[in-house]
């Protein structure tokens, strides 16, 4: 999903048939979702031959708005998939938090690093 087929005269727009997925969401409306994404051929027909991907979704509401947080999850089922979650929004979550602390200490950084010219207002 992350190859956008770029070249120098423009984005490539065409659908790759030998990796098509069906989506479909499942959540409890209250933690998360869990994103299935089924592998399907071009008649749209399941495709046994390729493993189904989880992916778990939650957000962390912030003063400053929510923050989306996504993971893949390493599972072979939903079943599976759902028992991974917690941990794995934990471990995202973390990861999270650590990138907002190094953003606000390099803020900080470059905040206490200004040259203060004498008669100049901030």
């Amino acid at each position: 999903m992350s190859d956008t087929g770029g070249t120098q005269e423009g984005l490539n727009f065409i659908i790759d048939k030998e990796n098509l997925y069906k989506e479909e969401s499942i959540t409890d409306l209250k933690i998360g979702s869990i994103q299935v994404l089924t592998p399907i051929k071009i008649d749209g027909a399941e495709d046994g031959s390729r493993d189904c991907i989880y992916l778990g979704r939650t957000q962390l509401n912030t003063p400053q708005g929510p923050i989306p947080i996504q993971a893949k999850l390493e599972a072979a089922t939903l079943s599976e998939a759902i028992d991974l979650f917690p941990k794995a929004m934990d471990g995202e979550t973390q990861k999270v938090m650590e990138s907002l602390r190094r953003m606000q200490e390099q803020q900080k950084k470059a905040k206490d690093s200004r040259i203060i010219v004498p008669g100049m207002n901030n």
